[in-house]
This record gives C-alpha cells, sequence and structure tokens, in this order.
C-alpha cells in the first residue's frame, strides 16, 4: 500500500446491502454501493480523502454549486476477471480529463495521487459489489463540485471530490436511432464542450426530448455555426463508417476527448482499419447513404462502450444502415470489452490492476 492509502480514513458501514441486490439483472446506475470517497477543498488546499458508508449530502441553500454550476465529472468502469483479479481501464486518463475540465471551470485541480489511490481504496472495500456477468461492470462516478456559500458571480471558495459506485448492466439496449439536429447547439467555439461539465448535460435533455417525440432515441450533434458538421451522437463521440474507412470528427473547443474515442482509433490502426480523423459533413453522410457506401455509424463512450446506430433522420427523412454480418462496431467493442476483462493480452497498457 502507498503512503496515501495508509493515512485515508476509512469508516464502514455498518449495515450493507449488498445481499437485496440481484446482480442478475441489473439496470444502469441505479443500485449504489455501500462506501463512497469524499475529499473538501478549503483553506486553498485538498484536504486528506475520507472514505464512508454511501449517504446524503448536506449543503446550505447559498452553495454555488446551485447558482452558478461549478461542476465537473467523469465515468470510468472496474471490472472482475475469472480469477477474481480488478481491473481499471486506462484511469489515468480519467484523472488527467477531471482536472483539464476543473482548469476550465475554475475548479482547484486535484492531485493525482488523491484520485488514483483513493479510488484504488474505494474498489478495495467495496470488491464484492464488482458484477462478474458478461456485460456489467461496476460504474465509477468520481465528480467536483462547488460547495463553498454565496450569491456573489464568483467562483467558490470551498468544493467537494466524492467518487460513488454502482454496479450495473448495459446502458443500452439494441441499436440506436438518431435524429440529425438543425436547430439546437451542444456547445460553441470557446466554451465548455470539451469539459465534463454538468451543465453540458442538462442542455442535450430538452432537444433529446423533442427527438425522443418523434421516434428517435438519441440526437446527433452539429456544429454551432451552419449545423453542417456531424460531432457527437447524445452523450458520446460518433465515428462513420463509409466503405471500408473508420471516419471521426477531430477534438475542439466542442467536443470531448473521448477515452473510448482514441482507444477506438488506436485499435483500428493497430488492426490495419483505414481511420480518418477529420470533420465530417452532414451532407457527406447523407449522399453515402443514399449511395449505399455508408456502412456503419456508432457512438463511443465509457458507459456502453460501442452503440450501434441503426438509422437516422434529417429535414423530415429517415435513413436506415445495412444489416451487416460482420461489423467494426461488433469487432471493435468485443477487443475493447475483452482487453478491458483481462480475456486477451493488452499489447496498449491501457489496462490497470486494482
Amino acid at each position: 500500500m502507498s503512503t496515501i492509502i495508509k493515512d485515508i480514513e476509512i469508516i464502514r458501514t455498518t449495515s450493507t446491502t449488498i445481499n437485496e441486490v440481484d446482480f442478475d439483472n441489473l439496470t444502469f446506475g441505479s443500485v449504489f454501493s455501500d462506501h463512497m470517497l469524499v475529499c473538501d477543498y478549503k483553506d486553498g488546499e485538498w484536504q486528506m480523502p475520507k472514505i464512508m458508508p454511501y449517504q446524503p449530502v448536506t449543503l446550505d441553500p447559498s452553495a454555488k454549486i446551485f447558482h452558478y454550476g461549478q461542476s465537473v465529472f467523469e465515468g470510468m468502469k472496474a471490472y472482475k476477471d475469472a480469477d477474481e483479479n480488478v481491473w481499471l481501464f486506462r484511469p489515468e486518463q480519467n484523472c488527467k480529463r477531471l482536472n483539464i475540465s476543473s482548469h476550465r471551470l475554475a475548479i482547484p485541480e486535484l492531485p493525482e495521487s488523491y484520485f488514483m489511490e483513493g479510488l484504488k481504496a474505494l474498489l478495495e472495500l467495496d470488491k464484492d459489489w464488482i458484477p462478474t456477468k458478461d456485460g456489467s461492470s461496476l460504474y465509477i462516478r468520481p465528480f467536483v463540485f462547488a460547495s463553498g456559500n454565496g450569491f456573489h458571480a464568483s467562483p467558490a471558495d470551498e468544493y467537494k471530490f466524492i467518487i460513488c459506485t454502482a454496479p450495473s448492466g448495459a446502458y443500452f439496449s439494441g441499436d440506436v436511432k438518431v435524429l440529425i439536429e438543425e436547430t439546437y447547439s451542444r456547445s460553441a467555439d470557446g466554451g465548455v464542450g470539451f469539459a465534463k461539465a454538468g451543465g453540458n448535460y442538462a442542455g442535450q435533455f430538452y432537444p433529446t426530448q423533442l427527438a425522443k417525440e418523434k421516434g428517435y432515441q438519441q440526437v446527433i450533434w452539429t456544429d454551432d455555426h451552419k449545423h453542417e458538421y456531424i460531432e457527437e451522437a447524445g452523450a458520446m463521440n460518433i465515428f462513420v463508417r463509409i466503405n471500408d474507412t473508420l471516419i471521426t470528427g477531430p477534438t475542439s473547443d466542442r467536443i470531448l476527448d473521448g477515452i473510448t474515442r482514441k482507444s477506438i482509433i488506436e485499435l483500428a490502426e493497430a488492426e490495419n482499419i483505414p481511420v480518418e480523423v477529420r470533420k465530417i459533413t452532414v451532407k457527406e453522410v447523407v449522399e453515402a447513404a443514399n449511395n449505399g457506401s455508408l456502412k456503419e455509424m456508432f457512438g463511443a463512450g465509457t458507459a456502453a462502450v460501442i452503440s450501434p446506430i441503426s438509422g437516422f433522420g434529417y429535414k423530415d427523412k429517415d435513413y436506415e444502415l445495412p444489416k451487416l454480418e460482420k461489423t467494426y462496431a461488433s469487432y471493435l467493442k468485443q477487443r475493447i470489452t475483452d482487453i478491458q476483462t483481462n480475456k486477451v493480452e493488452d499489447p496498449f497498457g491501457w489496462r490497470y490492476k486494482v
């Protein structure tokens, strides 16, 4: 054990709820594990993390999170292999991105050791909560928010960093039908679209609700200027396959630097799948759908890993994607999940043993 784990105060629960959980029928993110990690920022520095029983958080009504939205988060998963070893997938990338998001929202950056060693201590304590059924995992939610008080429009002087975990099944079941957005924007140049800020997701709910009323499950976000370029799929990065080439947009102020996204790119390149990182126009996708060269579209993110798109709507017209026997989506998802669960070798060094 490292020095910091020895310094973390651990208050164990006296009443576990694990025996009440049906691990064979888990929904996503609705059942929570016994413990959580909490770390406070005050007096100009992060205090020592503490692990305690999962419980409500008490805040003053004037806490700045309620008024000015200083909140960032991450999404991760822990897995068990056949020998009960516990694994994470590229966790240092989540820590790095949490601090990139925090920096953009004027939130003090967290010491990497607090994130990594605190998470390891939490998982060691709650390792029995990690499901072993295929397609399931322990979803991990690290987040930081402004807990300092005051109505003045300025950064808070106090913050909370918390990690909660939830044994979860699949995020999506089946293929997803999406609507290409022509009116609303997820983010703008110079904004916070690249950060995992809570407000980014709050702003998506209304346009997504409108899409669902039309029979779609998600929205494909386009640029904020002319709605000319495809950028993200719901809360995920998006990939398009035209003929045999896999295409995804470049990261920018508007697009999240997804960890699953970059893993797919690296894996595809290693497997000699042609990959292009470039802007993709809506016109190009529609033309490819019309001439038969559009083979696949899928979203990529931690929760779903890869979510195939069965069809899309644009300008009151629906386009169906072909049903292929072998797809990049299924192949790449299998390769990534096999690495995550220690079923195959990890030539990239992505897997992290707890």
